[in-house]
């Protein structure tokens, strides 16, 4: 009787097992039948490079640090402003970086590409500099207006003179640049003309506080 009773159990046993890695199996199965996130696609500023200024050069080094900005700049995000007071984002796309490092980039590129300066340094070289332009970005983001996109650029910038902690300058920027078009690819483009045309008028601006620092 006792041997019946444990043959018993023990079929009852293997009945569950089989069970649970049936389930098991089953489990596993629908798990790959799930649909998978779509990777984002990463995008890279656009740029038009500007024609170059017949100047005299200028004996100095300009460090451009990265922007300051609030938490929903900090990052890779493509914002979006449907409506007023309301940011969102655009679903399966980012910039290649930061936001704040993207401007940056861009400013760099542009310092660097007018040859007016004895060097143009990012936020980590070890080399010393002469001037130092902080900036806060306050905006970075396309805005619907009357049901069009516009890409909006908005940086506080100040020029520090090194030597002395001294502020030499300080101006706000405001670029906006219609989209053509509500695609994220037609966004990406007025973004970069944005970007273009804060650069034009940040380094006419810098370069000019620089030459009359330098002729003190």
């Amino acid at each position: 009787m006792t041997t019946n009773r444990a043959a018993y159990r023990r079929r009852g046993v293997t009945r569950l097992m089989r069970l649970l890695l049936i389930g098991l199996a089953f489990g596993l199965a629908g798990c790959t039948l799930l649909p998978q996130s779509t990777p984002a696609e990463t995008f890279i500023l656009p740029s038009t490079p500007a024609d170059t200024v017949d100047a005299p050069p200028l004996d100095a080094i300009l460090r451009i640090a990265t922007p300051q900005a609030n938490e929903p700049l900090k990052s890779r995000r493509i914002l979006v402003m449907p409506t007023a007071n309301r940011l969102k984002v655009y679903q399966g796309a980012r910039w290649n970086a930061d936001a704040p490092d993207v401007l940056r980039d861009r400013l760099i590129a542009a310092f660097r590409r007018s040859g007016r300066l004895a060097g143009v340094i990012g936020a980590h070289n070890p080399v010393d500099e002469d001037i130092l332009l902080l900036g806060e970005l306050e905006a970075f983001h396309s805005e619907y207006r009357d049901d069009t996109p516009w890409a909006v650029i908005r940086l506080d910038a100040q020029l520090i003179d090194t030597s002395n902690r001294n502020l030499l300058a300080s101006r706000p920027f405001s670029v906006s640049i219609e989209s053509g078009g509500k695609s994220i690819d037609a966004v990406v483009e007025a973004f970069g003309q944005a970007a273009d045309e804060l650069s034009r008028q940040l380094v006419a601006w810098s370069l000019d506080h620089i030459d009359n620092y330098l002729a003190k």
